[in-house]
């Protein structure tokens, strides 16, 4: 290295000797901030849909890819419906889940720890019958065979319900708990008189019935009536034609009660996972369909589960600012950095006190160790006996020519360059001493005898 290289702006390696200690101890702190008061969302959720070929089962599938996009795994796990969902959230089973509107109420969730992420759609009660059953009130099905599926769907309570506001007893029908693909295949056998199941339009189970033959479905002519006695109902109407407009499917408008289904968490589902569920929501449901408007859905609204904060915080001002325009990953990592901002705060702005006069410190100690040596040849100057003064002094001043040589070799950064010509000049001065005690102590030369 040349003498000019080791005068620098300032020494990298002495300033990373002294901030070096501070930046660990810093980012130590600042990581276990991160990591300890905002852990990062996990990369597995699960999520309980419903039967196979369900509403419930389609959208599962949609939400496992639509979080898949960032890289999130939804695992789906299929249940008979929305009462054993419920049962499988406060388990801790799954952590997500579909739940139909009035198969709990509010007081019930918050003690199951359980918090809405928004209404989803509207899932009409279907009841399908066969041509042959001439009934058009549920008043006239007594001693009918009509399926209501297991209980853990939650058509049952339901559907118990809006029979006994009619003055039916469960009693006075035969009802059936097959799930809905076999019961599908009972009734198209003759073999069960009506099938009930609540799902959205978009489930293969009611596009198929809705157009075959022998098969029809029951209009609900007070639905309104139904949703004012029941308010987790909503009175829907499925209009003429919806079905396939060449063929006049279905042939007039039918009345339908509907509750709705709700996308339902654990309340300790992260928050980064929650608005993700809920953005993945508005862009599966929001357009319109056979029974909503464009934008209708998703909501904060028909459901009696709280509405955890940040789903509403989404309804009300849409997705947050970073993850409008940054991938999920980096807009999280930048959403969680203001924990490590008031750690740095807390922390760099004692430690910007000390560090500095440690470096400054660190640069004048590889001075100030010589100047220990140059008292050092000071005192055994001073200690030397008169007649082993000469010896002494020629030690010292090739002691002194040591030290001065290593000094030269010193790198220093240019601020500190008058405490090395100090050092310089002061070696010089000892070195003058050390010669006038040399000089000193040598005999005197004999006069030279006087020429005649």
């Amino acid at each position: 290295m040349s003498r000019i290289r080791k005068f620098t702006q300032f020494s990298l390696r002495d300033l990373v000797a002294t901030a070096g200690p501070t930046m660990l101890l810093v980012g130590g702190l600042c990581l276990l901030a991160y990591v300890i008061v905002d852990p990062a969302p996990p990369r597995q959720v699960r999520l309980a849909t419903g039967q196979e070929n369900s509403a419930y089962d389609g959208f599962g599938k949609k939400y496992a890819a639509q979080l898949a996009k960032d890289r999130i795994k939804v695992t789906l796990v299929p249940s008979l419906g929305s009462q054993e969902n419920l049962q499988r959230l406060q388990e801790g089973t799954v952590d997500v889940a579909f739940v139909q509107s009035g198969s709990t109420d509010e007081l019930e969730a918050q003690r199951k720890g359980l918090v809405s992420l928004g209404s989803l759609f509207t899932e009409p009660v279907w009841l399908f019958l066969r041509d042959s059953v001439k009934a058009t009130q549920l008043s006239e099905m007594k001693g009918l065979n009509i399926n209501l599926g297991p209980e853990g769907t939650g058509v049952p309570k339901l559907f118990k319900q809006v029979l006994a506001l009619n003055g039916v007893a469960p009693e006075e029908l035969r009802l059936g708990a097959l799930e809905n693909t076999p019961a599908t295949v009972e009734l198209l056998a003759g073999r069960i008189d009506g099938l009930v199941f609540s799902s959205g339009p978009d489930a293969l189970l009611v596009q198929m019935l809705l157009q075959t033959p022998g098969i029809r479905l029951a209009n609900f002519d007070q639905a309104e009536a139904y949703a004012r006695r029941l308010p987790f109902l909503e009175h829907v109407v499925l209009p003429r034609g919806i079905v396939d407009l060449g063929r006049d499917l279905p042939p007039r408008d039918y009345h339908l009660i509907a509750p709705t289904a709700t996308l339902v968490a654990r309340s300790d589902l992260h928050p980064a996972l929650i608005e993700l569920f809920v953005q993945a929501a508005s862009d599966i449901h929001g357009g319109a369909g056979w029974f909503q408007r464009q934008g209708q859905f998703p909501s904060s609204q028909y459901t009696e589960i709280p509405v955890a904060r940040e789903a509403a915080k989404f309804y009300k001002d849409g997705a947050p600012l970073l993850q409008r325009y940054m991938p999920f990953w980096v807009a999280n990592l930048f959403d969680r950095l203001w924990v490590v901002v008031v750690a740095l705060a807390a922390l760099i702005l004692p430690f910007s006190k000390v560090v500095p006069p440690l470096y400054v410190w660190r640069i004048k100690s590889r001075l100030y160790r010589w100047y220990g040596q140059l008292r050092a040849v000071e005192q055994a100057l001073d200690e030397a006996a008169a007649d082993q003064r000469a010896g002494v002094c020629t030690g010292l001043l090739a002691r002194l020519d040591d030290i001065e040589e290593r000094v030269n070799r010193l790198s220093i950064p240019l601020a500190f360059a008058d405490n090395l010509y100090g050092l310089r000049s002061h070696i010089n001065f000892v070195r003058q001493r050390v010669n006038a005690s040399l000089k000193a102590a040598q005999p005197a030369p004999e006069p030279e005898p006087a020429r005649v």
